[in-house]
């Protein structure tokens, strides 16, 4: 599986947009997301669709982001983590 190109991230604007709002969240390249020195959100793409790999704890995890839903319960969880 892939970073996700440009063209994915263009379609996951408003997410990035409001993830940039994070407090805490640094953006240091698009779609790539620090939290404090470690990297912390990142997304990937393939024939299936797009997902982020947020790190929970120690380990990243990944999860789906191709809907509106799974848009909004990721952006729900960066928020509570």
């Amino acid at each position: 599986m892939r970073h996700a190109g440009a063209e994915a991230l263009d379609g996951l604007e408003p997410l990035l947009q409001e993830l940039r709002q994070v407090d805490g969240l640094v953006e240091r390249s698009r779609g790539v997301f620090y939290r404090r020195s470690r990297a912390f959100l990142h997304f990937h793409e393939d024939g299936r669709g797009l997902y982020a790999d947020v790190r929970v704890g120690e380990e990243f995890e990944r999860l789906p982001v191709t809907s509106d839903d799974e848009r909004r319960q990721l952006a729900a969880l960066v928020r509570s983590l």
